[in-house]
């Protein structure tokens, strides 16, 4: 396993598995979010989110949220 993905899954499992899973929803629309902003070069845009696919995901999760 490479330093890098050993680092990700310590911070997966040592943070982020203690959330509740509306935090952890919250937290993957906040990266999901924040990587649609950018420009990332390599990154095959053909197959990109609408804003209304965002927004529809957004609101799934946050009713499945409301079940936690």
């Amino acid at each position: 396993m490479l330093n890098t993905d050993k680092k990700i899954t310590e911070i997966y499992q040592n943070i982020v598995g203690t959330l509740s899973v509306s935090d952890r929803l919250r937290l993957a629309a906040m990266i999901l979010n924040d990587i649609s902003q950018q420009n990332i070069a390599g990154v095959d845009k053909s197959n990109t989110w609408t804003e209304q696919d965002q927004l529809d995901i957004t609101s799934f999760s946050l009713q499945y949220a409301a079940l936690d």
